[in-house]
């Protein structure tokens, strides 16, 4: 059990895939819901202070070398069109905006790609955080209701 509680840790820590698909692990191998949705919700935040902090400067430096570049230009881009989305739904709202991008779990939201918009956007790190961390939350439940009801509804 310990393993599978640090692999969906290491999962949710990705990106692209991050809680969404750990949690849908976690109840795919039948962990319990309340420690599984604490181990995800941390792994998932641990990357978001360097995300802001470092991202943006790393993506910058790297968009135009060989080997890399496409990569961290389609993230550039990933966190400009996600900031853009953010200031045209939001205007003077960009926090709850934030929180909700991150909190709705659909394809290409979450907490990686939230806080780069953020960066973009030169929000504040403690409103940016606090966003990031409420929509965290919300995708969490969200998630742990569906993958819940999913396989209950398929494996038991």
């Amino acid at each position: 059990m310990i393993k599978h509680y640090l692999e969906i840790f290491l999962i949710s820590m990705i990106p692209l895939i991050e809680l969404r698909g750990a949690i849908i692990f976690s109840q795919g191998w039948h962990l319990p819901v309340i420690q599984s949705y604490i181990i995800c919700i941390v792994g998932n935040m641990i990357p978001v202070p360097f995300i802001y902090l470092f991202a943006r400067k790393v993506l910058e430096w790297g968009k135009d070398k060989k080997y890399i570049g496409k990569f961290f230009t389609f993230c550039l881009e990933k966190g400009e069109s996600g900031g853009k989305k953010l200031t045209e739904k939001a205007g003077r709202g960009t926090f709850v905006a934030l929180l909700l991008f991150v909190g709705i779990p659909l394809p290409g939201t979450g907490a990686w790609t939230g806080t780069l918009a953020a960066s973009i956007l030169d929000m504040d790190f403690k409103s940016t955080v606090l966003a990031v961390v409420l929509g965290v939350l919300l995708a969490g439940v969200i998630m742990m209701i569906l993958s819940y009801v999913g396989f209950g509804y398929l494996f038991h």
